[in-house]
């Protein structure tokens, strides 16, 4: 299925391309780019523990109060995402098992940490996926085509015990940096997600039956996804 051909789809992701790449030359990402980072990474982690059910104010996450281990993982996997680049561009059945690692603790047995469920039919298509991101012919596509393809996949897998939405998300994320598009993992996609939630669920769903209007809907929403999160780094840098 040639993705860029279904209506609409090239169109939303140059539109997204444009609004992102107009808010990473936002004047304040000079003199605070840390600053602004931590605030994405914080708001980015508490939109995908949301999106998992467990919804939070930031400002008691900023200020230490929630435990809840979904959450904390959330948080986990947004800061470890740009140490993760080299595995996942080379090995990327490795950078998930590390993002389940970091966003699966406390909430799954242990021994489940890091090792996809045993589902023969999973591992196939886990083992697809991550021939899709190795692959050379994947270098060519778009990196939010590439990255909404990963999200949705992994959402549809669930190949992990555990908070499987919080890891796909972070998936998404490391995948758009890694392609280049966010290389400084500034884009909070999740808080797009988020602000869309019902889009975004039925979308997700509809990625998951594989039909051209399915994925059509999924890689759509992708699009506004991180326009929005664009929108968001935009008014975290103005706030500084």
């Amino acid at each position: 299925m040639p993705l860029l051909d279904l209506a609409g789809v090239a169109e939303a992701l140059d539109d997204a391309r444009e609004a992102v790449d107009a808010a990473l030359r936002h004047r304040a990402l000079r003199r605070s780019g840390g600053a602004v980072a931590a605030e994405i990474g914080l708001r980015s982690a508490v939109a995908s523990a949301a999106l998992e059910g467990h919804r939070y104010d930031v400002e008691e996450v900023r200020a230490g109060l929630v435990t809840d281990p979904v959450l904390q993982g959330a948080l986990r996997a947004s800061v470890a995402l740009d140490g993760l680049v080299p595995a996942w561009r080379t090995a990327p059945r490795q950078a998930l098992a590390r993002l389940h690692l970091l966003a699966a603790r406390g909430c799954v047995d242990e021994t489940e940490l890091g090792r996809p469920v045993g589902d023969p039919g999973v591992t196939a298509r886990l083992d697809g996926l991550c021939t899709l991101i190795t692959g050379t012919g994947s270098g060519t596509a778009p990196a939010l085509l590439r990255a909404a393809v990963v999200h949705g996949e992994l959402l549809a897998l669930r190949p992990f015990a555990g908070p499987n939405g919080v890891l796909a998300r972070a998936a998404g994320r490391l995948a758009l940096v890694a392609g280049g598009l966010d290389p400084r993992g500034l884009i909070a996609v999740e808080v797009g997600h988020l602000a869309r939630e019902p889009e975004y669920v039925g979308a997700a769903g509809a990625f998951a039956t594989g039909t051209p209007d399915g994925v059509r809907a999924w890689l759509r929403h992708c699009g506004a996804a991180a326009q929005a999160g664009a929108e968001q780094l935009r008014a975290v840098c103005d706030a500084l």
